[in-house]
């Protein structure tokens, strides 16, 4: 072995410790489930929307109705048109805030995706899609039944939960924006440390 060489035991922990870029995920919710009817009378209006959509509007109405079933849950604070009708909303529980369009979109995968299976040519659109209602349209429903929350898996995977829209009268997209802007000052100096560490190195090789 080379003398002066550190051994590899010595080899220096880091130096710097990554702090979160945003809130960490919630454990749990403090929300009681919502009623599954109220969610089921919810849908059935969205779903009807999105059927108008793609018959008025013709070769445009596969895209719109796509769209809107990805976007609904973040169009009126958490709401969607069936959900303002029938009284739920949508939650992100890390920040406790009401859904944005990213966090609709990305609970509604499952549904944009039987509805992605339709748009192929006939006959297997038609196939693919029934296929995909019953097969993944089954499996959520049932995840939403059986679960404590009432979370399907797209809430699990945007971290959502469907919750009583008078349980959580006043929560906006605001508060989310206050959570993010509390992580401002720890961001903002980790990048300062970072960027001093990289000139100390610098200056290190420079003076070897």
């Amino acid at each position: 072995m080379r003398p002066g060489r550190p051994l590899l035991a010595e080899v220096r922990p880091p130096r710097w410790r990554i702090v979160p870029d945003g809130p960490r995920e919630a454990e749990g919710s403090p929300y009681p489930k919502a009623s599954l009817l109220l969610r089921a009378g919810a849908r059935a209006v969205d779903v009807g929307v999105a059927w108008g959509l793609w018959v008025l509007l013709g070769q445009a109405g596969n895209l719109a109705a796509l769209l809107f079933i990805l976007l609904a849950d973040g169009m009126l604070e958490g709401q969607s048109v069936g959900k303002r009708i029938f009284g739920v909303k949508v939650m992100h529980l890390p920040t406790r805030s009401a859904a944005r369009h990213r966090d609709s979109v990305i609970r509604n995968a499952p549904l944009g995706l039987v509805m992605l299976f339709g748009m192929l040519p006939s006959p297997i659109g038609g196939v693919a899609f029934g296929a995909g209602l019953l097969v993944i349209g089954g499996v959520e429903a049932w995840r939403a039944v059986r679960d404590p929350l009432g979370q399907r898996r797209g809430d699990h995977w945007a971290q959502t939960q469907v919750v009583d829209a008078k349980e959580v009268a006043g929560a906006t997209v605001a508060e989310r924006r206050q959570a993010a802007a509390a992580q401002q000052p720890q961001r903002m100096l980790f990048a300062a440390r970072r960027r001093s560490g990289g000139l100390r190195r610098r200056q290190r090789c420079a003076s070897r």
